[in-house]
């Protein structure tokens, strides 16, 4: 496992859907998601469990969102995740993606389809 925190686009830009994903995964993707996410009560962020509220750049909306939290190492990744499940619009998946950059969050590489996972 790597020690910085991760962000990318998890789902494909261009595609019909109307839903888009962005992922964060590392030790500081719970502290990311707290600067730009303004839930719409005040539950708390609970592993595992859906908030709906929006993603804002200083005081503006940017999205209206669902981001769900899965603590480590219940996870895809082993770590801390956050998913912002957010309209599915190129524009405002990049927009959310660069906030998440700007709190903290490098992009992810991508891994090359020729390697060949060891089991």
């Amino acid at each position: 496992m790597h020690s910085d925190t991760i962000a990318a686009i998890a789902t494909p830009l261009g595609g019909e859907g109307g839903i888009g994903v962005i992922r964060i995964s590392g030790p500081d993707s719970l502290r990311i998601i707290r600067s730009i996410f303004k839930p719409s009560t005040k539950e708390p962020l609970v592993s595992h469990q859906i908030r709906h509220g929006w993603i804002v750049d200083n005081s503006d909306m940017v999205d209206q969102v669902v981001v769900s939290y899965m603590k480590a190492p219940r996870s895809y990744t082993g770590e801390n995740v956050v998913e912002i499940s957010g309209h599915g619009g190129g524009t405002v998946l990049k927009h959310v993606l660069e906030l998440a950059v700007k709190a903290g969050a490098r992009i992810a590489h991508r891994v090359s389809r020729s390697k060949k996972l060891s089991l």
